[in-house]
């Protein structure tokens, strides 16, 4: 009588290595990573036209911003802290001066303060459910109104706390009553 010979179980894939959030900011500052649950995830350069769209989205809330003395908006990947160990890299953050008020000076790195707006441009490596699982973790921490600019659509979502998300198409205007009152942006402009 012959034995059966189970094949070997398969290792374990080791755990990722955690740092700290300190680690973190000394190490990766200036470069395109998040950390999630003291975990660095490394992002691939998204290239020119997520750099395009998210200037150009960019730059028409800073002429609102500045034209209405509202607050300051940032860009480049500035990092929002969602909770302890976690940091997510927004494309475009707008913070109010109710939020941080006009008299303070900007912080230089990691804030743990929530932006008021966080635009995110769809990057050709990014996954539906990965940036629906940033929307969730911008809006726990704080952050009012999330929007995903999609290139391969040509959509912009926006992302409430409390509500559905909202598609607006091209023929739209992208509009932000609760964060940017008067903010009035043709959807189609971003993509021209």
């Amino acid at each position: 009588m012959s034995a059966l010979i189970s094949p070997p179980a398969p290792a374990a894939s080791p755990s990722p290595a955690r740092i700290t959030e300190e680690a973190f900011i000394a190490r990766y500052a200036g470069t395109n990573a998040e950390l999630v649950d003291g975990v660095v995830k490394e992002q691939p350069m998204p290239g020119w036209l997520h750099g395009m769209l998210s200037l150009r989205i960019g730059a028409m809330i800073l002429a609102f911003v500045e034209e209405h003395d509202l607050g300051r908006v940032m860009s480049n990947d500035s990092w929002v802290r969602i909770r302890p160990g976690s940091f997510r890299g927004g494309d475009v953050l707008f913070v109010s001066y109710a939020r941080l008020p006009k008299r303070d000076a900007v912080p230089e790195g990691v804030h743990t303060l929530a932006p008021d707006l966080v635009v995110e441009v769809k990057s050709p490596t990014d996954r539906w459910g990965e940036l629906f699982t940033k929307v969730g973790e911008y809006l726990q921490a704080g952050v009012l109104v999330v929007a995903i600019v999609d290139p391969d659509t040509r959509t912009v979502s926006v992302h409430r706390d409390q509500g559905r998300q909202h598609i607006l198409e091209e023929a739209d205007a992208l509009t932000l009553p609760d964060v940017l009152p008067g903010f009035s942006a043709p959807v189609a402009r971003l993509f021209a």
